[in-house]
């Protein structure tokens, strides 16, 4: 079995004597870290099953590299790295989840995911935040691409926000992309879904087409967006996002 370690946010992987990087085997790690109490055996979506351990300190050496989750997309399989994320979002639940949010009682683990209450009954299970991403389309050329003031660097990206109570996906991606851009939009269509476990979301495509309007952006969320030609794009998002696979999809990129 694979053990998705975790310090922080930092995932745990080995070098091999080709300079490449795995998530460790159980057999291959020092005693130290085999017999750890906050661990969980975690099924993923193929059947397979790995474990998740959050430590408490660094793991140095030669053989070894403690690397932040989003970059460790540039050391591992996508197997991994798709593990990798239900693993930390385990972790993250179980780092929040310690005490009742109704009564305040310490909390009891009664299935690999889900805690209860001793005193009052209140169930806990992992949160996942859901949120909407969309790809605006202005004619066959042209596309919508925002520069969030959260980003972590200078790449351009999709317009996204959070579903709110009461809304339907659709309602949350008028909503989202009419209050960041003031632009109204028609022929709102799925494209996909991919957990985002940053720490626990899960982000949902869309397609559309622009209907009108000027881009009048919202300063708080945005700090720059405009329309622009597939010939003539800024420096996008990285291929681990759903918003790269959107616009690669628009470009006619082949994944």
């Amino acid at each position: 079995m694979q053990d998705y370690i975790f310090y922080n946010d930092r995932l745990l992987l080995k070098k091999d004597p080709e300079n490449r990087y795995h998530v460790p085997y159980e057999s291959e790690l020092p005693d130290e870290l085999l017999d750890v109490e906050s661990s969980h055996e975690v099924l993923l979506p193929n059947g397979s099953t790995i474990r998740a351990t959050d430590i408490d300190h660094e793991v140095a050496g030669d053989a070894w590299l403690m690397v932040g989750l989003r970059a460790s997309f540039d050391y591992l399989p996508l197997s991994e790295y798709k593990a990798a994320g239900k693993a930390f979002q385990i972790l993250w639940w179980d780092r929040h989840s310690h005490f009742c949010p109704v009564c305040g009682t310490p909390t009891q683990k009664q299935a690999p995911i889900m805690k209860k209450c001793p005193s009052c009954g209140y169930e806990i299970y992992p949160p996942i935040s859901t949120a909407i991403i969309v790809l605006i389309r202005r004619g066959e050329d042209e596309v919508l691409l925002v520069h969030a003031r959260n980003f972590r660097g200078t790449f351009y990206g999709l317009v996204a926000g959070f579903l709110e109570p009461g809304e339907t996906l659709e309602q949350c991606v008028e909503r989202e992309v009419r209050e960041e851009t003031g632009l109204r939009i028609r022929n709102i269509t799925y494209f996909d879904s991919q957990p985002w476990p940053y720490p626990s979301g899960l982000m949902v495509g869309f397609m559309a087409d622009y209907a009108g309007g000027t881009i009048k952006l919202q300063d708080n969320e945005l700090s720059a967006g405009a329309f622009y030609h597939r010939d003539h794009l800024p420096e996008l998002p990285q291929k681990l996002s759903i918003a790269r696979r959107l616009i690669d999809h628009w470009l006619g990129v082949q994944p």
